[in-house]
């Protein structure tokens, strides 16, 4: 074997791991970009709105899904609120239910009461979803909430009002629990 060979084969090898690193460079450079460019607002807002930035919900009464009872907006001031848009042929909702339903049951003692808002057109797809996902939050029919923006919404889309029923932040496409947990930190704070 001569040494000219031995030494062509680490700078081969050299070569393709550079070449794997630009690859995954750009690939990274891409995917910033795209995020930078179509990502939700709420993703590039750190913490909730100050205290006196915040508008007050306006009250509103919507049906539970299984037609036990109201729930109406203004009984539940005193307490931080999460009202989740969502639907069961969303895949970003499906990917944040779960965090909901956790976050949910840990804040339930707590002061936070969070429910969801199904916008199915057909409701028999949201009794299997709601039990798949083991959800124990209440699951709400639309109405007339006048707090949403006009025209289509994205989904999901939350919104986190304070103890006041002040809208403190919205998140537009999947919200972590993370980030739902240290928003919610600060409210239950003030």
């Amino acid at each position: 074997m001569n040494e000219g060979s031995i030494a062509a084969k680490p700078a081969k090898d050299k070569a393709g791991v550079k070449k794997r690193v630009l690859e995954w460079a750009g690939y990274f450079l891409v995917m910033g970009l795209f995020l930078f460019f179509f990502a939700p607002e709420s993703w590039w807002q750190f913490g909730v709105s100050p205290a006196t930035e915040r508008e007050m919900g306006e009250g509103f009464v919507l049906k539970t899904f299984d037609g036990a009872k109201e729930w109406n907006f203004d009984e539940k001031r005193g307490k931080v609120l999460v009202v989740n848009y969502w639907a069961t042929w969303c895949p970003p909702c499906r990917i944040e239910t779960p965090g909901l339903v956790s976050f949910a049951e840990e804040h339930r003692e707590k002061g936070v009461e969070v429910v969801g808002v199904t916008l199915d057109e057909d409701l028999s797809l949201v009794g299997p979803f709601v039990e798949n996902y083991k959800i124990s939050y209440p699951i709400l029919l639309p109405g007339n909430d006048p707090n949403l923006p006009p025209g289509n919404m994205a989904l999901p889309t939350t919104f986190l009002y304070d103890k006041q029923g002040r809208l403190a932040k919205k998140y537009t496409g999947l919200v972590l629990e993370s980030t739902l947990r240290a928003d919610t930190a600060k409210l239950l704070a003030e």
